[in-house]
C-alpha cells in the first residue's frame, strides 16, 4: 500500500527533495467512556488502523495537502501566514490546527510542507480518525523540524489543544494520547488528571476484540458533546461546595452518593454520577484483566453501556440495537458504545468460536431492524505513533 502512496505523491508533488513516510493509528476504548475530560481513568488501545502519510519539505511557506480518502477535493493549498480555521480547508483544518499549536509554543515552522495522507479508519466510525491525523502531523512536525525536546506526550497534549481551541471540539486527551503511546498488545490504564498512566497487556486467551460500526456517522463538534462536558462542570461546580475536589473523578462512589443532593438540577446529576461511577468501573475493569478474569471485565463493560445510554445519554437507537444483539449472544463477554457516542461503533470481547455467529447473526438482525448493513472488524492492538522509513 505504501508503494502506492508515495508514487501518488511523487506524481503530485515531483520527485526533488527527500520525502518521508509515517503511521498514526486509531484507537478503541475498552472502558471509561467521558470519563477523560472529568478527570477520571480512560483504558484505550491503539489500533492497527490509522493514518498514513507521506511528507516533504518545501524551500517557500506554502502548504499542499493531498488525502486519498478525498481524492475529488484535490490539492488543498494554504500557506504558514494562513493558520486559521476555514470551512473551505476542509479536513486541513486538522494539520494545520497542530501547526498553528506547535507556533504558539514558540516552534516555528520555517519551511512549507507538501503532505499525502491516507487514511484506513471508517470516516465517522468513532474511532478517532481526527486525533489520529492531529497526532500524525505532530510526528511530522518533530521529526521534519528537529524539535527533538518535543515528547509523544507533547505531541498527544498540542493535538488536544489544537482541536479544542483551533477546531472548537472539546474533547479530552484520550485519543491523542492512545494514538501517540500505543504499544502493541497492552491497552493503555490512563488516569487523565495526572496523566500518569500504564501500559496493561491485554491477553484474551481464546477471545477478540470485535468493533461493529453502526454506519451511523456522528459528527462530535455538532453534537451533544460539547454540552455533556458543560453539565458536568456545572455539577462539579456544585459538589465544590461542599467537598474539596478539582474534577469528579476524585469522587468514590460512596463520596458522590454522599454529597450528590446538593446538585438540585437531575440532569446534571446523572452526568456526574457516570463520570464517578465510569471511573470506579474502568479501575476494576483493569484489576479484573489482570486476575485474568474476562468475565467480570465484561460485566464492567455492559454496565458502562448502561451507564452512557441512560445516565449520560450518548447512545442512539442503532447503537443500543447492537449492544442488545451482542450481549444476547452466549459467548460474547462483554459489549458497549465506545467513542464520543451519538453513533459510531460498539466495542465487544467476544469468545473465538463465537466470531463468526457474531456477525452472522447480528449483521442479519441489524439490516432487518435499521435498512442498511453494519460492519464488522476484528481488530489487533498495535503501535503508536512512528516513522516508518
Amino acid at each position: 500500500m505504501m508503494e502506492n502512496l508515495i508514487q501518488k505523491f511523487l506524481e503530485l508533488y515531483g520527485n526533488d527533495g527527500e520525502y518521508r513516510t509515517y503511521f498514526a493509528p486509531g484507537r478503541v476504548n475498552l472502558i471509561g467512556e467521558h470519563t477523560d475530560y472529568n478527570g477520571g481513568h480512560v483504558f484505550p488501545c491503539a489500533l492497527t488502523l490509522g493514518t498514513y502519510a507521506v511528507a516533504k519539505k518545501r524551500e517557500d511557506r506554502n502548504l499542499r495537502f493531498y488525502s486519498m480518502n478525498f481524492d475529488s477535493l484535490g490539492v488543498i493549498e494554504s500557506d504558514l501566514d494562513d493558520l486559521i480555521p476555514h470551512e473551505k480547508a476542509s479536513w486541513t483544518n486538522y494539520p494545520k490546527g497542530v501547526m498553528w499549536a506547535f507556533e504558539k509554543r514558540g516552534y516555528k515552522l520555517t519551511h512549507g510542507l507538501d503532505i499525502l495522507i491516507y487514511g484506513d479508519i471508517p470516516n465517522g466510525s468513532g474511532l478517532s480518525s481526527s486525533a489520529s491525523l492531529e497526532v500524525l502531523t505532530g510526528l511530522i512536525l518533530k521529526d521534519m523540524f528537529g524539535f527533538d525536546n518535543i515528547s509523544m506526550i507533547d505531541i498527544a497534549l498540542i493535538g488536544q489543544d489544537s482541536e479544542n481551541n483551533f477546531n472548537g471540539m472539546n474533547c479530552g486527551i484520550m485519543d491523542q494520547f492512545a494514538s501517540a503511546m500505543g504499544k502493541k498488545d497492552h491497552a493503555i490504564f490512563l488516569d487523565t488528571n495526572t496523566l500518569n498512566y500504564e501500559l496493561a497487556p491485554i491477553e484474551l486467551a481464546d477471545a477478540k476484540i470485535v468493533i461493529t460500526n453502526s454506519k451511523v456517522k456522528h459528527s462530535l463538534v455538532s453534537s451533544a458533546y460539547n454540552d455533556r462536558r458543560n453539565e458536568s462542570e456545572a455539577a462539579l461546580k456544585k459538589l465544590q461546595t461542599v467537598i474539596d475536589i478539582k474534577a469528579l473523578g476524585e469522587l468514590t462512589n460512596e463520596e458522590f452518593e454522599a454529597h450528590k443532593d446538593v446538585i438540585e438540577d437531575e440532569i446534571q446529576k446523572k452526568r456526574a454520577k457516570h463520570a464517578v461511577y465510569e471511573n470506579q468501573r474502568t479501575i476494576d475493569a483493569v484489576a479484573a484483566l489482570r486476575n485474568n478474569d474476562l468475565v467480570r471485565f465484561g460485566e464492567l463493560m455492559n454496565a458502562s453501556h448502561e451507564s452512557l445510554r441512560y445516565d449520560y445519554e450518548v447512545s442512539c437507537e442503532e447503537i443500543d440495537i447492537l449492544v442488545d444483539l451482542a450481549q444476547a449472544i452466549p459467548g460474547v463477554l462483554g459489549s458497549r458504545i465506545t467513542g464520543g457516542g451519538f453513533g459510531g461503533c460498539t466495542v465487544s470481547i467476544v469468545k473465538n468460536d463465537t466470531v463468526d455467529t457474531f456477525k452472522e447473526e447480528i449483521g442479519k438482525a441489524y439490516a432487518e431492524k435499521v435498512g442498511h448493513e453494519a460492519e464488522f472488524y476484528v481488530v489487533d492492538i498495535g503501535n503508536g505513533a512512528h516513522r516508518l522509513n
